[in-house]
């Protein structure tokens, strides 16, 4: 297939993605779009504020993020004017370091928990769409991700989860941000292919997994797409 013929078929795609989010966030004000300012999340960035320019972007500001994610975040932020909400754990960097030490090292679950988890679902539960960047093909744990579903969040209430990607393969995501000229986040040039905090986040392991460069192997999730457990 030429790269002709490529472009054509993500311009489709494209299409239906925008037809998705258009029947959700035209004429709303109850949907968030969460943006790691990785490629998957940017391109549905764009494609959101095309459709509604103050559409909540909610970022999880960890303290422990790349100094390049921090200055692309700002780049694309202004470029774009975007409506980004800064989602922040309840202690800083320093006030967490200093009570429980290196907690990424010695319990990254309880890490990711207080400072992405907490915050994002504290943030999420003010909405009643959620639109993700997730794909099926991230990571074994996302192979049954479904389009749209209800998600429960801890207390029983429930938001509807958008993951219009799903079925997007690494090479639709940066053909279709090449034809939207969406400038990449330069850690990729590095050779990363998932990108979280920096203690945590490694050139991948293993080729054929974009995620083995995660928590050194000992997990794969930091637990936000984890749905809660039904309340009894």
């Amino acid at each position: 297939m030429s790269t002709t013929e490529i472009h054509a078929q993500v311009k489709t795609r494209l299409d239906d993605v925008r037809s998705v989010l258009a029947r959700e966030i035209t004429g709303n004000q109850d949907v968030c779009l969460t943006c790691s300012f990785q490629a998957e999340d940017v391109l549905l960035a764009k494609l959101a504020i095309d459709l509604d320019a103050k559409i909540p972007i909610l970022f999880l500001d960890t303290g422990y993020h790349f100094a390049e994610t921090y200055a692309y975040r700002d780049r694309i932020t202004s470029e774009w004017q975007l409506n980004l909400i800064n989602l922040l754990p309840a202690h800083t960097v320093t006030d967490q370091e200093a009570e429980h030490g290196l907690l990424y090292q010695s319990a990254p679950d309880q890490c990711c928990k207080l400072r992405k988890v907490e915050p994002l679902f504290r943030a999420v539960a003010e909405y009643r769409v959620w639109i993700t960047g997730l794909r099926r093909e991230q990571a074994k744990s996302r192979a049954g991700l479904d389009e749209s579903a209800l998600f429960t969040l801890p207390g029983g209430s429930q938001v509807l989860k958008l993951a219009p990607l799903a079925a997007w393969t690494t090479r639709d995501v940066w053909y279709a941000c090449e034809v939207l000229s969406i400038p990449l986040l330069p850690l990729y040039e590095r050779g990363y292919s998932s990108i979280g905090c920096e203690p945590c986040t490694t050139l991948p392991q293993d080729p054929n997994d974009p995620r083995s460069g995660r928590w050194a192997g000992r997990k794969v999730e930091c637990g936000i797409h984890i749905e809660a457990a039904p309340v009894k």
